[in-house]
């Protein structure tokens, strides 16, 4: 077991938080209990927040403890501090961390929901985001955290941050950053994926990075910047950035929440999509660590070494010099006693073409293990050399103590390949061995002879793409399938490469599998740290990898306009299932089940070309939100999905209750519990209608 143990704490707000709310309402833009943006609540909601601020209001918490786990020192009840720093953990009831924990693993032991009355959860309460931000947003995939019975989220357009009870969804407080040019001028907007919460005895800050890509830490009481950190609770991120020559813009921020662990704040960059780079140069994606009480910066890594530097070696010519990118836009996770924070490393600067980074470009598309105290390499591990299918590391890497004895680190990939390590040493548990691949013929790009293949587990997804891929629900599906490619080049391997959109066989691109978005992509996995079971979700997706030059861009070669993947008849080019979930028993390696995501789309139930035909269920072309508890996967649906959240039963994959949504899961779904009763939430969204988030619960 990780971590020390330690007590759950009792909160009730004190009562010196009144008066320095009111003594700073006018400069900090705030919102408590019935009043808007910026505007001071009427007197009633004004009453309610003074009662809670001074502890008369009943704030202590209570939990019912979980039947399965229960530790009783004296007449204290505490929880293991399981992977977490947080004063809290999944154990007590809460959720702490973007993932449940700091492995990563989307775990709760809670069972009060459970196989038997999963079908009777109702909704418990809804928070519409419609008025957050300037503009009303389509697309959430924010994910709260929650502590001691309040919700801390990201939320809105503009990345505001709000405290919520986790029991009513009522607002406890809102902040929002307001950044004016910067906010303009960001790659990375709207509400993000969430944030991070840390405790130190009575200090309890929300780290969040803003949109214009500034550090802020908020005081978890009151939502007020903390002013012993930064400059008035703020870090600007832009500082101390290598940029890229010649770029007027910084192409650089973060969607994602800080990674805070052992009193360090680690944050990962990220860009704009580099399918079109505008140039060759960008600013470089380097992850940083600061002091988390201060804001002091403490280290850069360079993931694009400098010259004399580890790695500079499988740069060739002046390509690290020029590219950029290379940063660290997934989640992270880290092992507290090891002191190791683990960065999945995105892909350097050119999504199709790499002829201006020749080399294998360390450390894009690589594990790395760094100290989380002095950011010094620990170890390494790249899983793609000189990628140019935009298979950046997708999610966080996920740790587990498995029942076999191995302390492992896991990372899901896009290219539908878990990667297992030793996450002390690195060390593979099982062999990943370098194979030849074949090159291409774009003028100008480099291709790397051989890529790392993983011998267990095997593949959780299809990899290249052939003939025997098409869709063959009838024979005439699968004639008209054939027909279409030809003007293809097809992918007998999986490392095949991008092609010319006028290439001299007379095709006019590649097409691969999985696609550049996965596979498996941010959504992570979810791992049962009781059976060492790992359950992956992912989609079977193909993509036209084309390229050709673009004029505006000092680029040679880089996404091609108007090739798109080709359909038949309105279904998709390869074979169904195209969203499915897998289960690994990663004590061995092998694959336990597979089951599609969802079941088949009207849409295509009712294509004329299907009619009279019966398949098993397709999936939808999405990768699900997964929740694991003690008893149940839930698996939504996600983007272009529908709302519909399932329920498995986590050892066989069958389907044990479906829950109607008011829309579709589009932030990854957490659970949670308070006063006795277990919520299950989740952000949904699409079809035009604004975010909401949604609690469920038994009557």
């Amino acid at each position: 077991m990780i971590g020390q143990l330690a007590c759950k704490p009792y909160i009730a707000y004190p009562s010196h938080v009144w008066p320095l709310v009111l003594s700073r309402l006018l400069n900090f833009n705030m919102v408590w209990p019935g009043g808007r943006d910026g505007v001071v609540g009427s007197a009633d909601g004004f009453a309610r927040f003074k009662d809670m601020a001074s502890g008369e209001s009943k704030m202590v918490v209570t939990k019912r403890l979980i039947s399965t786990f229960m530790v009783s020192v004296g007449v204290i009840i505490c929880a293991p501090a399981v992977w977490s720093q947080t004063g809290t953990d999944v154990y007590a009831g809460d959720w702490p961390e973007y993932n449940g924990n700091m492995a990563s693993q989307r775990y709760s032991p809670l069972d009060q929901i459970n196989a038997e009355n999963v079908g009777t959860l109702e909704i418990a309460w809804r928070l519409p985001t419609a008025n957050f931000g300037t503009s009303p947003e389509f697309n959430g995939k924010f994910t709260p955290l929650e502590i001691d019975g309040v919700l801390y989220t990201t939320i809105g357009t503009t990345r505001n941050v709000a405290a919520i009870d986790a029991t009513s969804g009522q607002i406890l407080w809102l902040w929002r950053p307001q950044e004016g040019a910067r906010f303009d001028a960001a790659p990375r907007k709207g509400s993000g994926r969430g944030l991070s919460f840390w405790r130190d005895g009575g200090k309890r800050r929300i780290l969040t990075v803003t949109p214009g890509f500034f550090l802020v830490s908020l005081d978890a009481e009151t939502g007020l910047p903390d002013p012993n950190f930064g400059n008035n609770g703020w870090v600007d991120l832009q500082q101390g950035l290598r940029l890229g020559e010649g770029r007027q813009d910084i192409d650089i921020g973060s969607s994602m929440p800080p990674f805070v662990m052992n009193d360090v704040v680690v944050v990962g960059p990220a860009h704009k999509v580099s399918m079109r780079p505008p140039s060759k140069f960008n600013v470089k994606g380097d992850p940083r660590g600061y002091d988390v009480r201060t804001g002091e910066h403490l280290w850069t890594f360079n993931t694009i070494p400098k010259p004399g530097e580890v790695g500079i070696e499988t740069w060739l010519g002046n390509g690290a010099e020029i590219a950029g990118n290379a940063g660290v836009w997934a989640p992270m996770s880290g092992d507290p006693e090891l002191g190791l924070v683990y960065l999945p490393v995105e892909s350097a600067t050119g999504d199709h073409f790499g002829g201006d980074r020749p080399g294998a470009n360390l450390f894009a598309n690589a594990l790395v293990a760094l100290d989380i105290k002095t950011g010094e390499r620990r170890w390494h591990n790249q899983l793609i050399h000189h990628d140019i299918w935009d298979w950046d590391n997708p999610s966080a890497p996920i740790l587990a103590d498995l029942p076999n004895g191995r302390k492992i680190i896991m990372q899901v990939t896009k290219q539908a390949f878990v990667y297992t390590y030793d996450r002390a040493t690195g060390e593979p548990i099982w062999p990943i061995e370098e194979r030849p691949v074949p090159a291409g013929d774009v003028p100008g790009e480099w291709y790397s002879p051989t890529q790392p293949f993983p011998t267990r587990p095997a593949a959780f997804d299809r990899q290249g793409f052939s003939e025997d891929d098409l869709i063959d629900l009838t024979p005439e599906l699968l004639a008209e399938a054939k027909e279409v490619v030809k003007r293809f080049r097809l992918s007998p391997s999986l490392y095949s490469p991008p092609s010319l959109k006028e290439a001299a066989d007379g095709t006019v691109g590649t097409l691969s599998l999985p696609s550049s978005t996965g596979g498996a992509n941010w959504e992570g996995s979810a791992m049962d740290p009781e059976t060492g079971i790992l359950y992956v979700p992912s989609r079977t997706v193909v993509s036209a990898m084309s390229v050709a030059k673009d004029e505006k861009s000092d680029v040679d070669f880089s996404q091609a306009f108007g090739v798109r993947t080709p359909r038949v008849r309105g279904l998709p080019i390869v074979k169904p299932p195209w969203g499915r979930v897998t289960a690994i028993d990663m004590n061995s390696g092998d694959h336990l089940w597979m089951v599609a995501n969802a079941d088949t789309p009207e849409a295509i139930a009712n294509n004329p070309a299907l009619a009279g035909i019966t398949f098993p269920p397709t999936g939808v072309p999405t990768r699900s939100g997964l929740l694991l508890t003690k008893t149940l996967l839930f698996v939504g649906e996600s983007v272009t999905g529908g709302p519909t959240l399932r329920a498995l039963n986590k050892q066989t994959g069958e389907v044990v209750a479906r829950i109607d949504l008011p829309n579709t899961q589009t932030g990854q779904p957490f659970t949670y519990e308070h006063d006795g009763k277990q919520y299950l939430a989740m952000v949904v969204s699409g079809g035009g209608t604004p975010a909401e988030l949604v609690a469920y619960a038994l009557p």
